[in-house]
């Protein structure tokens, strides 16, 4: 296997958390031990003037929330790392599930103070869904947060996973005096806004060393035995292969911004976390390491830099090697195509590159050929599963508000093919609804129209519940449904018909009353229909 080498140095992975719980902090830190940044930046600050690397948007300055998905690529350790950086807003969901579908691992944060929230449980089922890996980090331990076994049966119930901590804190809030690894037995005090330099571990391999009392106090020593012995026996010992198939979760303790348990997190993540594992086509499952090239977009970023106008498309090496100016073939166009200057990212940041290997996510400037989801192979005809589109939940009709109209045209393409928002031509009237799963999407919408494009709008409120796709096995029923519904049928920017319920009650009568017509609620059936 010619690239076996360099898939087994690759690691690409999500950090995925309810907001707030601290996960761009901890993509900074990650960042920061690996020596990719030499100042972490803070969400949202008044003390601090540096942003974060991965909130490179205005609006996410302003907010003090991430808005889209952000590549990270950096070396640590010897392995050639892909983070990727998601929006924990619940309004911005559909890009971090798009997102799961690239990585193959993931890193879950978990408030020490809040526990388990509501977006922490959507985003563990999706991972639940594809058996992805996960390993939990609980931070913000230097606040006074819940007891850690009931943080643990919290994790256990409400996730639906079973956890194995890995490190474990010595008390927490005023009182927190640092974690003890179990993963290689060594102990780490805690410091306030500690530096990197400081950070100097005490090797502990036997937890009655009397050692540990001189560290941390007779109390606190005693209190940590207890607790280890507790662990081992209700616990178990870890097992890599039950972590790798996604049956259990290895736990982290500590606090990202003050650069505590961070290291810990990111040596064993590099050690235990999965290389690239095989992907899913309509036609066969392909191996990373097979010789031929393959890979999937999914993600697009217009204006990434706002100075040059680019749009860039966000690529997942799933096979062979890619090699900068060598043709390949876009399966959905059927054509040839090359780029002399893909990139890797950090944050907005890119540097061209000369190749790049399975588990690479790499930029490719597009010049609008490419759609969510679109493959590249060397001639093979095949493409990804797993990047739908999903039934939005919020509409709003696009109303103009000036005379800038190709600007306006030209945004609100761009934006929809980004994935921010999905955009349908209604049938009858010829209305243009804007459907996105979040009200916030609409405000990130108005704001880039205006800074990026130009252009500026307004939205009124639609009366829809759900927007379906429509397929069927009789075309006549269909056509019969689409006349008699015709003030509640559309085209998605693809001109697949689309139909708009009224209520859920409604919907379920629809269903019920036309069998022969299918009612999709994500842009994959398809892909469905075929197996």
């Amino acid at each position: 296997m010619p690239y076996l080498d360099e898939i087994k140095k690759r690691r690409t992975f999500a950090i995925i958390s309810h907001p707030d719980a601290g996960k761009t902090t901890l993509t900074e830190k990650f960042l920061l031990f690996a020596g990719a940044i030499q100042i972490a930046g803070a969400v949202k600050s008044n003390k601090i003037k540096k942003t974060t690397i991965s909130d490179f948007m205005e609006i996410e300055r302003q907010r003090g929330i991430s808005v889209a998905s952000a590549v990270m690529s950096f070396e640590y350790r010897g392995m050639n790392v892909n983070l990727l950086d998601t929006p924990g807003h619940k309004d911005f969901a559909e890009d971090t599930y798009r997102t799961l579908t690239v990585v193959d691992s993931v890193i879950l944060v978990v408030d020490s103070v809040k526990g388990v929230e509501e977006q922490t449980e959507k985003l563990m089922k999706v991972c639940r869904m594809r058996n992805t890996p996960v390993i939990i980090f609980v931070n913000k331990m230097d606040r006074e947060g819940g007891n850690p076994f009931d943080l643990l049966d919290e994790l256990e119930k409400k996730l639906d996973i079973k956890v194995r901590p890995l490190s474990w804190p010595i008390s927490r809030g005023a009182s927190f005096k640092g974690v003890y690894n179990l993963y290689d037995k060594t102990l780490h005090l805690f410091k306030t806004q500690q530096k990197l330099a400081d950070i100097q571990p005490v090797s502990i391999s036997d937890l009655k060393d009397p050692a540990l009392d001189e560290y941390v106090g007779n109390e606190f020593a005693s209190q940590l035995r207890e607790d280890i012995n507790l662990l081992d026996g209700v616990y178990g010992s870890f097992e890599k292969d039950k972590y790798l198939s996604g049956l259990t979760a290895p736990v982290f303790f500590g606090s990202a911004v003050n650069n505590f348990g961070v290291k810990e997190l990111l040596d064993a993540f590099v050690e235990i976390a999965p290389p690239p594992g095989p992907m899913e086509t309509d036609k066969r499952i392909v191996s990373p390491e097979e010789d031929a090239f393959s890979g999937f977009v999914f993600k697009i970023h217009a204006n990434l830099d706002p100075r040059h106008r680019d749009r860039i498309a966000f690529f997942r090496v799933c096979s062979g090697k890619f090699e900068r100016n060598k043709f390949y073939k876009h399966v959905r166009l059927d054509s040839d195509v090359r780029f002399p200057n893909p990139a890797a990212f950090m944050g907005q940041k890119k540097e061209v590159i000369d190749e790049a290997y399975p588990g690479d996510v790499i930029g490719l400037y597009d010049r609008e050929n490419f759609k969510i989801g679109d493959t590249l192979t060397e001639g093979e005809k095949m493409t990804f599963k797993g990047i739908p589109n999903f039934s939005p939940e919020v509409f709003k009709e696009l109303i103009h508000t000036s005379m800038k109209a190709k600007q306006l045209e030209k945004g609100i393409k761009m934006l929809t093919d980004e994935g921010v928002a999905q955009l349908f031509l209604m049938a009858q009237s010829g209305r243009k609804v804007v459907g996105t799963v979040g009200l916030l999407q609409f405000e990130v919408i108005l704001y880039r129209l205006q800074h990026e494009y130009g252009a500026e709008c307004r939205f009124e409120p639609v009366n829809f519940f759900k927007a379906c796709w429509l397929s069927t096995t009789n075309q006549a029923k269909l056509d019969e449904f689409c006349k008699f519904k015709a003030d509640r049928i559309g085209r998605d920017k693809d001109d697949n018909i689309v139909f708009f319920a009224e209520s859920e009650w409604m919907l379920h009568h629809y269903i019920e009353q036309n069998p022969e017509i299918g009612f999709h609620f994500t842009s994959e059936y398809k892909n469905d229909l075929k197996e």
